[in-house]
């Protein structure tokens, strides 16, 4: 006989069952006859505390409960990219076409399509031992991605028989001869979301992931494998920086989990992904992406589940072998839905309000980035997942303790800044406040394979920016004539820093995505210019000539060139060179 719980209280999303024995902790269970989802939070004898991942409005005491004996798993196979879930793994595109526009509680669909076949090719012969993870065959699940299917964990032997051909994800493909009998393996498999999936061994980042950004990649460089923070107020443009990282990060597989943002947002992400093109391909970009859409007007308690599933999916192709990204925005909702569970729990609050746990739930979720060495005794793969995750402080509050909390376990803060973004500067990073730990540990790999000035650049760079901080108090009390000539320089290409080379347009064909190679030019030409300018500004050339040079044009545009005439900025030099030496003939 199946054991039944009974509900004795209802508060928002959490609902207390009795008769909860059998039941383990976050166990999935099914609330009242509408079959709600629901997870298992709490213990206090034989009574139970579930979060309820879908609205509780109607359901009363005395209604039943039914343990499912598993706790909340999410589905892996071919299907998942181009895919659109919401937070427990619900095909979104599915129930449309079975519901229509508003999601009805208590409806579930299948993750992965049962009913489409894929085309199986093995990659190991009958006879050939496995172990864990080992790939056993492969799927072209897009034209960018092969989708490796792996032999699942908990299962090692001989392969008896395997198929070859057209299969769904329930199709058994292979027979395991392990030591408690025959075991036969499909394309699908299951994973409970909080728990990590396993790897052999963890490396220390030390590659550089490129974003097509340059105030990121030149200033406050990621590295694979890496984790970044972006915290800031309202309309500062997070949610534009996590769009642009989706669509132009260096990584082969993305996962983007709109945790908790507005549904105008989610909306523009779901309408723009399918229009937008690989810049490395041409393919559209969906088919190495999966969206997780959980918006605000969603059921709170779906936020941390729809954090969890999205990282697991990641871990999964990272255990192929992929470089894959994962963009949370924002991990504020989330933290948020933890606070209101916290209080109807009526656990201890912390710093205002939240839980006292709420440290360690972002440690445990942001250290599942990484490169690893994947579980196989087949092969080396290694695989990397880096994070990003966004952060709503209230006010653009940088002392939040959501933001403190995040900032004690990623090694890089990119911090918007209001001011920057109603002054029309886009991407609103502050590079005062803003920092990267890793720059360090790429720095070999960047020295090789970009330039060896690279970091000479960034750092002469950095100092001007900050020079420029200092001496605009000056400028501000007694106006720039009262600076002298090399400080005007300073103010001059401080100014050209801000405007031709960290000010990047993310609505422009061209300007939107910037290689490191062309940023680095950017940048040489604008260092290339100040020495220049503080040469001859020492020859006795007028510091006003010097800031009205026609050159300076050339260098705005620099940004608009696009990547097969990237060599036509190692000309504006010559220009430059010219025009000082006329400068400088007409004086003599």
């Amino acid at each position: 006989m199946e054991k039944v719980g009974r509900i004795v209280r209802v508060a928002g999303p959490l609902v207390v069952a009795e008769k909860m024995g059998g039941s383990r902790m976050f166990d999935v269970v099914q609330v009242s006859e509408m079959h709600l989802m629901g997870e298992i939070i709490e213990f206090k004898g034989d009574l139970a505390s579930i979060q309820v991942y879908e609205e509780t409005g109607g359901i009363g005491v005395g209604e039943p409960v039914y343990p499912e004996g598993e706790p909340l798993t999410v589905e892996l196979g071919p299907g998942l990219l181009g895919s659109i879930y919401d937070g427990i793994q619900r095909p979104l595109d599915a129930i449309y076409e079975n519901i229509g526009d508003y999601i009805t509680r208590g409806v579930s669909a299948a993750a992965l399509d049962r009913e489409k076949k894929w085309d199986f090719m093995p990659l190991v012969k009958e006879g050939g031992r496995v172990e864990a993870g080992d790939i056993i065959g492969m799927v072209q699940e897009t034209e960018l991605i092969k989708h490796y299917i792996m032999t699942p964990h908990g299962i090692s032997g001989i392969i008896k028989k395997i198929g070859q051909g057209q299969f769904t994800v329930e199709d058994i493909i292979a027979v395991v001869d392990t030591a408690k009998g025959e075991a036969g393996i499909s394309m699908i498999q299951k994973w409970p979301v909080r728990k990590a999936r396993p790897y052999r061994q963890k490396y220390n980042p030390d590659t550089p992931l490129f974003t097509g950004q340059r105030v990121i990649d030149m200033f406050f460089p990621l590295a694979r494998g890496g984790t970044a923070c972006v915290p800031g107020p309202f309309g500062s443009g997070k949610t534009v920086i996590q769009h642009q990282l989706a669509k132009w990060v260096d990584a082969e597989v993305i996962i983007y989990i709109g945790c908790g943002e507005r549904g105008n947002e989610m909306t523009d992400v779901l309408m723009e992904f399918p229009e937008l093109v690989d810049p490395k391909s041409g393919v559209p970009l969906m088919r190495r992406t999966v969206l997780i859409a959980n918006t605000s007007n969603m059921p709170v308690a779906a936020r941390e589940a729809s954090v969890y599933t999205g990282i697991t999916m990641a871990e999964y192709f990272r255990d192929m072998g992929y470089s894959v990204a994962l963009m949370a925005d924002s991990t504020s909702r989330w933290a948020e839905a933890m606070r209101e569970i916290s209080g109807r729990l009526e656990e201890m609050p912390g710093e205002e309000g939240y839980p006292a746990y709420l440290g360690a739930r972002l440690a445990s979720f942001y250290e599942r980035a990484g490169v690893v060495k994947c579980l196989s005794s087949a092969d080396e793969r290694t695989g990397a997942l880096s994070v990003i995750g966004a952060v709503s402080p209230p006010g653009g509050d940088l002392s939040d303790p959501v933001v403190q909390a995040t900032l004690r376990v990623v090694k890089v803060f990119w911090s918007l800044e209001a001011n920057l973004a109603y002054s029309r500067h886009f991407p609103a990073i502050s590079w005062l406040n803003s920092y990267s730990l890793y720059n360090d540990v790429i720095r070999e790999s960047i020295t090789a394979n970009v330039s060896e000035d690279y970091f000479d650049l960034q750092a002469e760079a950095m100092r001007l920016l900050e020079k420029e901080s200092e001496l605009e108090e000056i400028v501000r009390l007694v106006g720039i004539d009262a600076l002298s000539g090399p400080d005007r320089v300073v103010m001059l290409t401080s100014r050209m820093l801000r405007e031709d080379f960290l000010h990047q347009n993310a609505f422009h064909d061209i300007d939107t995505y910037s290689s490191i190679e062309k940023q680095h030019k950017m940048i040489d030409t604008i260092i290339y210019f100040y020495n220049r300018a503080l040469d001859h500004l020492r020859m006795g050339a007028n510091i006003r000539d010097i800031e009205e040079m026609g050159v300076r044009d050339r260098i705005a545009r620099m940004k608009y060139v696009p990547k097969e005439e990237i060599n036509k900025i190692d000309d504006i030099k010559k220009d430059i060179d010219s025009q000082f030496a006329a400068m400088i003939g007409e004086k003599s």
